[in-house]
């Protein structure tokens, strides 16, 4: 299992598409998972420690899990299976050990409420992420596919409201 943390939580101007990039521990290498958008502020919600008035569906899940004397233990992105990310929420409780099947993002949003750690599976990660180079002519035409995410966000930032100084 490779640790990761998140890097970032991306939203494209021109298609509002909203993707969550996690970034392996001491590596330069990125994986980014496509996400809805009540996913992307559950977990930037999370990332920014907002209160809210009223618990989100992420706040109640980890109040049940503490109710229940049990702990997260850690997230672990399992699986790829045609451009799908599976995750499981792999708990402690009375000294045994659950795991339970969840979307990669409802994993992600529990994880920065609860502290734990986030880990992929190698092949995940050997198939998915990506490692951003200068040079674009030697990637394949899958590994552009996957950074356009990137240049479809620096392509909608507005930049002319900035002076130099």
């Amino acid at each position: 299992m490779i640790k990761v943390n998140v890097d970032s939580v991306k939203v494209s101007m021109i298609s509002q598409h909203r993707v969550v990039v996690l970034k392996e521990e001491d590596q330069e290498r990125y994986l980014p998972i496509w996400i809805g958008p009540f996913e992307a502020d559950a977990i930037t919600i999370g990332l920014q420690n907002v209160q809210m008035t009223r618990p989100l569906t992420h706040d109640l899940l980890k109040s049940l899990i503490d109710h229940m004397d049990a702990s997260v233990s850690h997230i672990h992105l399992n699986d790829l299976k045609n451009d799908t990310f599976y995750a499981e929420i792999v708990l402690e409780q009375n000294g045994r050990k659950l795991s339970v099947d969840s979307r990669p993002s409802d994993a992600i949003a529990l994880a920065v409420r609860v502290g734990v750690p986030i880990y992929v599976a190698e092949s995940v990660m050997d198939s998915a992420g990506i490692i951003p180079t200068e040079e674009h002519e030697d990637l394949t035409a899958e590994d552009q596919e996957k950074l356009s995410v990137f240049r479809d966000f620096v392509d909608t930032l507005d930049l002319d409201g900035l002076e130099e100084n």
